[in-house]
C-alpha cells in the first residue's frame, strides 16, 4: 500500500473514532476501548478492501464482515454510517429503546451481516458463510473480527479446526489483540497465548501486524486473499482505547464511561489528530 492511501485510511480511522465517541457520548453508554482498537481494521476493510455496495447491502456475492466481538457496535455502526449504509444522524438513536441500533450489532441494520450476542460464535458463522460462498462460486471473502479475550471461548477453536480441515481459504479472521478484557488484563484472567501458533496448529495461515498501521493491515489482507488452501488469521497488535491518551490501555474503558473532563480531552485529541492527517 502506498503512503498516500495509508494516510487516507488512517484519517478515515480517526473519523470512525470521532463518530463512535460522539455516538457513545450521546447516551453515556457503550464500549469505548474495544471499539477504538479496531478502527484501522474497519477503515481498511470498508474503505479499501471489501467488495460491497451500500445501495445494495444484500447483494448475494458481496464480501461479508462478522463482528464477533459484537459489543463493539459503536465502531461498526459508525463505519457503516460513514460508508453510506444509513445516515450518520441515525447514530444519535444508539441504544435507545425504540432504536434498531442496539448495544450488540444486529442483522436488521443495513450492512450488518450477523447478529451478535454471546461471545465466541462469530467464527463459526463466518466459516459457514465462507463455505456457502465457495459452493456458490461467488469468489467473495468473509472477514471475522475476534476479541483476544473472546478466543478463550471453546467454540472459537472448534470453528478454527473445521476451517483448517475444510481449507476455507476465503475466510480471513482478525484477532484484536488489545490485551484487555472485561475483568482485567488478558494474562491475568486466562492467557490465550501464543495466539498465532494455536491457529497454525489447526492449519491456518498466520500473519502478525501492528493493527494501527493501515499499510500493514492492508498488505496483510492482500496476502491473505492470495493464500490458497488455508484460512488466514491476522493477529493485530493493538491498544485498547487507541487514539485518546486518557483511554489507552485502561481496563475501566472496556465498558465504563469517562468523566466530563475526560470527554473534553478525548474530543480535543481526536480533532487534533484529524487536523494533522488532513494537513
Amino acid at each position: 500500500m502506498n503512503k498516500e492511501k495509508a494516510k487516507d485510511l488512517s484519517l478515515q480511522a480517526y473519523k470512525i473514532r470521532k463518530t463512535l465517541l460522539e455516538t457513545i457520548h450521546t447516551v453515556s453508554s457503550g464500549h469505548i476501548g474495544g471499539s477504538m482498537s479496531i478502527a484501522e481494521i474497519l477503515s481498511v476493510l470498508y474503505f479499501d478492501e471489501m467488495s460491497i455496495d451500500p445501495k445494495d447491502p444484500h447483494k448475494a456475492d458481496r464480501d461479508r464482515l462478522v463482528l464477533s466481538k459484537g459489543h463493539c457496535s459503536p465502531a461498526l455502526y459508525s463505519t457503516l454510517a460513514l460508508r453510506g449504509f444509513f445516515p450518520v444522524e441515525h447514530l444519535k438513536t444508539f441504544r435507545k429503546i425504540d432504536s434498531d441500533l442496539s448495544g450488540h450489532v444486529e442483522i436488521h441494520v443495513p450492512g450488518v451481516d450477523m447478529s451478535a450476542g454471546s461471545l465466541g460464535q462469530g467464527l463459526s458463522v463466518a466459516l459457514g458463510m465462507a463455505l456457502y460462498g465457495k459452493c456458490k462460486k461467488y469468489g467473495n471473502h468473509v472477514y471475522c473480527i475476534l476479541g483476544d479475550g473472546e478466543i478463550q471461548e471453546g467454540q472459537v477453536w472448534e470453528a478454527a479446526m473445521a476451517a483448517g480441515f475444510y481449507k476455507a481459504d476465503s475466510l480471513i479472521a482478525f484477532v484484536d489483540n488489545n490485551k484487555i478484557q472485561l475483568d482485567g488484563r488478558l494474562e491475568e484472567v486466562m492467557s490465550p497465548y501464543p495466539i498465532g501458533e494455536k491457529f497454525e496448529a489447526f492449519g491456518w495461515n498466520v500473519i502478525r501486524v501492528n493493527g494501527h498501521d493501515t499499510a500493514q493491515v492492508g498488505d496483510a489482507v492482500e496476502l491473505a486473499k492470495e493464500q490458497k488452501g488455508k484460512p488466514t488469521v491476522i493477529v493485530c497488535d493493538t491498544v485498547k482505547g487507541k487514539g485518546v491518551s486518557v483511554f489507552e490501555d485502561q481496563v475501566r474503558f472496556h465498558g465504563g464511561q469517562p468523566t466530563p473532563e475526560e470527554w473534553e480531552t478525548a474530543f480535543k485529541e481526536i480533532d487534533a489528530k484529524i487536523a494533522e492527517l488532513e494537513g
